[in-house]
């Protein structure tokens, strides 16, 4: 098992009904990768799609892919594609369960947005992951 001490928070930025087919052909055919961008992605219903196997590197965030598990909502962007932090309570909860889960079996990983890497200009989960993390008491 690699050494995990990131557990990063992404939102896909696109519609909250985009099909992850969709998502992932984007990665695939315009990023030209091979390996997903995040390891689970949340529905708006809450129900979480597992992507990528935690055991393998997704393609979250350059340079520190080697030791994270990413986790992206869909949404994150308001009508006019502007950062936006549309969440709902299905998806929260779904972040929640999935975060614990995640820190039992990597309780030293640090858990942060997307943005919070040094060089990254995107607003990336569009919220502040500290600020909420202290309102659920993680």
């Amino acid at each position: 098992m690699r050494t995990i001490n990131y557990i990063v928070l992404h939102c896909t930025a696109g519609p909250q009904d985009q099909p992850t087919s969709e998502i992932l052909s984007y990665w695939k055919n315009v990023m030209g990768w091979t390996n997903p961008g995040y390891h689970f992605e949340i529905n708006t219903d809450g129900f979480i799609e597992e992507l990528f196997p935690i055991e393998k590197i997704a393609n979250g965030v350059a340079g520190h892919n080697a030791n994270s598990i990413h986790i992206s909502y869909k949404g994150g962007v308001d009508n006019k594609g502007r950062p936006f932090d549309n969440r709902t309570d299905a998806q929260k909860a779904a972040q929640i369960h999935l975060i614990y889960k995640l820190k039992v079996k990597f309780p030293h990983a640090k858990i942060c947005g997307h943005r919070d890497f040094p060089g990254v200009t995107k607003a990336c989960p569009s919220f502040d992951v500290n600020d909420w993390l202290k309102t659920i008491k993680l």
